[in-house]
């Protein structure tokens, strides 16, 4: 027989990390520890204040009855959970940890054995000029070709002359720079923005419109000189149809998977299915999970084989994350098998 339990854990930053919607000093965290005789297995519900469709009062109550209910198995529970995406992924990953001999192996391939690695994103906080300047050369010394800009909080113009910065040391074929609005911009600017952006030759804005104004973003797709990769505007989507009836509106180039955000492995494949039967891109994102969960996400991206550079480079924001075998090399994310999991919970 199954039991479950559930913990709560609060990240602490390093250092205070700056998006559109105010700065982050702490991120709130929730495991739910399966066991089954000797046998324990570990998930993760990442909430996002603010962000995460599943951000409700009751979200607590709701982590108690799945715990009361762990013996309906995770299909049936993650159909009970479709109002609670980062609940519904934490049970995926739960089950499949307790499942697999080693807990922290839910998907075995080349890069759990530390042969292959996923090439991801540097990324930019958002702050002051000199702070992401500074962030930028630290990206670049270490090895990253791939540089995602959190934008839309500071001046626009400020903004510009970064990325020119970033354009005047290295070419569109040397670094790939993806910006990130984060909804900052205004429908009647957006474009006139856009236009400005384009002249770095970016690869792709995430989101550059707030999500649910569905018919102005269908526009700036269709209009705009650069591609745009929709992320917020996924959340709270559950249903299949809903979800294909959004992209047939949208037609966007791109969209931003985050596990935690859309309902875990199968929602994602939700996704991915019928953005693939569009024609239209995806690359996957944590979402400031901690090192448990953003275990999962990589390896669950790696199965993927996808040949786009991923998002998944947060693990070393916290001071109190949990040791894993998980570390970023020269614009790559790493799995050592050697490196042995510290996590009090299962022990």
């Amino acid at each position: 027989m199954i039991k479950a339990s559930y913990h709560k854990h609060i990240l602490e930053f390093k250092r205070p990390s700056g998006t559109s919607r105010g700065v982050l000093k702490t991120k709130e965290t929730w495991f739910l520890v399966l066991q089954e005789g000797a046998k324990k297995g570990i998930g993760e519900c990442g909430i996002l204040r603010t962000l995460s469709i599943d951000d409700r009062p009751d979200y607590e109550e709701k982590l108690k009855w799945t715990c009361e209910h762990i013996h309906l198995g995770v299909e049936a529970l993650w159909e009970a959970l479709k109002e609670f995406p980062s609940i519904q992924f934490g049970v995926e990953m739960a089950f499949k940890s307790l499942e697999n001999e080693n807990p922290y192996e839910l998907f075995p391939s080349l890069f759990t054995s530390g042969k292959a690695a996923i090439p991801i994103n540097g990324l930019i906080w958002m702050g002051d000029k000199a702070f992401m300047k500074s962030q930028i050369e630290d990206k670049l010394k270490e090895g990253f070709d791939c540089i995602k800009m959190k934008i839309g909080a500071i001046d626009f113009e400020t903004e510009l002359e970064l990325l020119s910065f970033i354009r005047s040391q290295f070419s569109k074929d040397t670094i790939e720079l993806r910006v990130d609005a984060n909804g900052a911009f205004s429908p009647d600017t957006a474009l006139t923005k856009l236009a400005a952006l384009a002249q770095y030759d970016l690869h792709s804005i995430e989101q550059p419109i707030k999500q649910g104004q569905l018919d102005e973003m269908a526009d700036l797709c269709k209009e705009t000189p650069f591609p745009i990769a929709l992320d917020e505007e996924l959340i709270g989507v559950f249903d299949v149809t809903e979800k294909q009836k959004l992209l047939q509106t949208i037609r966007p180039q791109y969209i931003i998977l985050k596990p935690s955000l859309i309902g875990g492995f199968k929602g994602t494949k939700e996704w991915i299915d019928i953005a693939t039967s569009m024609n239209i891109g995806w690359w996957i994102t944590s979402a400031l999970e901690s090192n448990i969960g953003l275990n999962a996400i990589a390896q669950f991206t790696y199965t993927l084989q996808s040949d786009m550079l991923q998002g998944l480079g947060t693990g070393s924001l916290y001071t109190n994350n949990y040791e894993s075998p998980l570390e970023v090399k020269k614009g790559q994310l790493w799995y050592d098998p050697s490196r042995v999991w510290e996590v009090p919970l299962m022990n």
